[in-house]
């Protein structure tokens, strides 16, 4: 029983899970029906476990090096050919699915997973590591968007937030594994400006991904969205505040990672409130 429950690890669930739940929530917003929503979240699930998979697979070597209890290759937990052939399925899941909900948005969600894997090798050892997670995210509300019938066209300023979260959750996500990474000759874009400005560079671009979903649309700003706003700038403080007594404690600083996962999920929620996106 160790196998799947090994590849369930290797999948990295949390984000996983949050970035799936993030997408059908988006999709009701957009106004799929139930039908349309179960199959964006498919789809993005199939993209999230592929990304997972190879990332596991291909950072093997690096985990078992730096001793990661928290990746199962490293552990033994599973094996690194079963996590390689659970990506390469998973990946090749992502457009069949995708093509259930037409053309235009398979190429997006699939244009989406190719940049994601691109971050895993080789972006992510160089200045350029950020790009992917900007294009990905950015890509996925328009994916929403386009699996809708007729394909409206996605508005600018929901691609806009969402390569900001994206953006941010780059330098959030990687803040823990800065000192292995360090060790194993990962040298991206939050490895060259430090613990401290990634920190800053996390929490600017989080809230500018608020501050677009607020403002980014036709209107006024409602209360909820002015809400969202002061609710954002609270967890992403709490989440810095707490990501600096666990780095002083020489513990990982997981805690502003899960801050962007808590501001990505305000985020959506406020679009849902705020009516159709499209």
């Amino acid at each position: 029983m160790r196998t799947p429950w090994g590849l369930l690890r290797a999948s990295h669930p949390e984000p996983g899970a949050a970035v799936t739940a993030a997408a059908i929530l988006l999709a009701i917003g957009a106004g799929h029906d139930a039908a349309g929503a179960a199959l964006v979240g498919l789809t993005v699930l199939a993209t999230q476990l592929a990304v997972g998979w190879t990332n596991d697979w291909l950072d093997a070597d690096r985990d078992k090096l730096v001793a990661r209890s928290d990746k199962p290759v490293a552990t033994g937990a599973v094996s690194r050919r079963a996590v390689g052939i659970a990506g390469l399925i998973a990946a090749v899941a992502t457009p069949v699915v995708g093509l259930t909900l037409g053309l235009p948005a398979a190429t997006a969600i699939t244009a989406a997973l190719v940049s994601a894997l691109l971050y895993n090798w080789p972006l992510k050892f160089t200045p350029a590591s950020v790009l992917p997670y900007a294009f990905s995210f950015g890509t996925l509300p328009a994916f929403v968007i386009l699996a809708l019938p007729d394909a409206p066209r996605p508005p600018l300023w929901i691609v806009a937030a969402g390569g900001l979260l994206g953006a941010g959750a780059h330098f959030a996500n990687v803040l823990p594994d800065l000192g292995d990474d360090a060790r194993t000759g990962v040298r991206g874009l939050p490895h060259m400006i430090g613990p401290a400005w990634s920190r800053a560079a996390a929490a600017g671009l989080l809230f500018g991904a608020t501050l677009t979903l607020v403002f980014g649309p036709p209107g006024r700003p409602s209360w909820y969205g002015v809400a969202a706003i002061a609710a954002a700038v609270l967890v992403l403080t709490a989440g810095w505040y707490a990501g600096r007594l666990a780095s002083s404690r020489g513990a990982r600083p997981v805690a502003v990672f899960r801050a962007v996962l808590v501001v990505a999920l305000i985020d959506v929620v406020l679009l849902i409130t705020s009516g159709r996106v499209v």
